[in-house]
């Protein structure tokens, strides 16, 4: 055993993970009950009986919008006689019991309708938010679920995700930085609606200039510390990468290409603030043609396989799965070492474009983790590596068997 993983399991032995998870009025499920253990757990099934509606739970256990950043109002159940979403105050929820390093909490989460005031529309509209329990008390915000619990996921749509658009990238990204520092959460929520809030009074007509000037501030000093978080996480994997490559899964290299992010390369911060400042500004005539300003929620996250010296866009199929579980193998080994607990990983259909050899490789690298990690797929017979090893479950007609 060498030195990293002696590290690891030195962690590791003490549990973290889902001890016990209850959905109720969520999206399939009227109810339903898991006992789960602190080991691989394999979810099979059809296609459609709603193994990512479980992991989508459990994500919901972390800070932000799910693994599907679904809103809140879809995630209700449907009822089956009407095909009508159910109403109520709290329409759905997820419960859990937790363990974080041996130490048991219950965490619990909601939508709940709200009745709020649209400034512009100088009117009142009902919404959902929701609301989160730590061992029985209300939160005061999402990102404290961060001090107990972490998930990492993986998605057939991440699939794509070095083909699409940016914002899936950058998503991604975020939800990198959430583990480290769970104040980024907080930031990237604030600044978005730091944003809409300056695009429509810009696109209003209302040329508010002390206004303006105000919301400008306070996106630049947001922004700035957004694209440092961002900047000190790729840092920190491309480190961890290049010190302990790993023997199966290609090394990767991380890129940031935002125009804030590369000006801390080489300027304080602070004089980064002010030319963010000036940038908005300069900016304003052009959100009402272009609908977007340039900055921090423009960033694209950059992957490249080092061996090729190839971006990842340019990868097979195959390959870029590989590079995205290396991503994730490396995230999951730094948390575990930095943060002092394990995360849960959340796979769907993760053995989806990967040979037998990788796919049996990452199974095994994920037992010998000794972490909880949540797996779906139609095919049992993929995970004979992980018998008795795993808990499986057989999921037919929102039950389990």
């Amino acid at each position: 055993m060498n030195v990293l993983n002696e590290k690891l399991q030195k962690i590791t032995q003490l549990k973290s993970g889902v001890k016990r998870l209850t959905l109720t009025d969520y999206r399939n499920y009227k109810s339903l009950r898991i006992n789960s253990e602190i080991s691989p757990i394999i979810i099979t099934g059809e296609n459609g009986c709603g193994k990512t509606n479980i992991l989508e739970a459990l994500s919901f256990l972390t800070p932000g919008r799910g693994l599907r950043s679904a809103r809140l109002l879809d995630i209700k159940r449907i009822a089956p006689d009407d095909n009508s979403v159910l109403n109520s105050e709290n329409a759905w929820s997820v419960a859990a019991d937790i363990l974080k390093n041996d130490e048991e909490i219950s965490i619990g989460t909601a939508v709940q309708s709200v009745i709020r005031e649209d400034t512009y529309e100088e009117d009142f509209h009902k919404t959902e938010r929701r609301i989160v329990k730590i061992n029985g008390q209300k939160a005061s915000q999402q990102s404290e679920l961060g001090k107990y619990i972490s998930a990492i996921w993986v998605t057939p749509q991440m699939d794509r995700l070095f083909l699409g658009g940016q914002q899936p990238r950058r998503s991604f990204l975020d939800r990198l930085v959430y583990a480290f520092d769970i104040e980024h959460a907080k930031r990237t929520a604030n600044f978005e609606h730091l944003y809409r809030q300056w695009f429509q009074l810009i696109k209003s007509g209302n040329q508010d200039a002390h206004w303006l000037q105000s919301l400008e501030s306070d996106m630049a000093t947001i922004g700035v510390a957004i694209a440092a978080a961002r900047r000190e996480q790729i840092a920190r994997l491309n480190t961890f990468i290049e010190n302990e490559p790993d023997d199966i899964f290609p090394s990767v290299r991380l890129e940031l290409n935002g125009i804030i992010e590369k000006m801390l390369d080489t300027q304080p911060s602070i004089k980064v603030e002010d030319f963010y400042i000036e940038h908005l500004a300069k900016q304003r005539k052009n959100v009402l043609y272009n609908d977007s300003a340039d900055g921090v929620n423009r960033t694209d996250f950059k992957v490249y396989f080092e061996k090729k010296k190839m971006p990842a866009d340019l990868c097979s199929t195959g390959e870029q799965k590989a590079l995205l579980i290396s991503i994730i193998l490396a995230q999951t080994k730094c948390q575990i070492l930095n943060k002092g607990f394990a995360p849960i990983l959340l796979l769907d259909e993760i053995t989806t474009h990967l040979d037998d050899k990788k796919r049996d490789a990452l199974l095994q690298k994920i037992s010998d983790l000794q972490i909880q990690t949540w797996i779906t797929s139609t095919e049992k017979s993929n995970f004979k590596i992980l018998e008795n090893k795993a808990q499986f479950f057989r999921l037919e007609n929102g039950k389990l068997f």
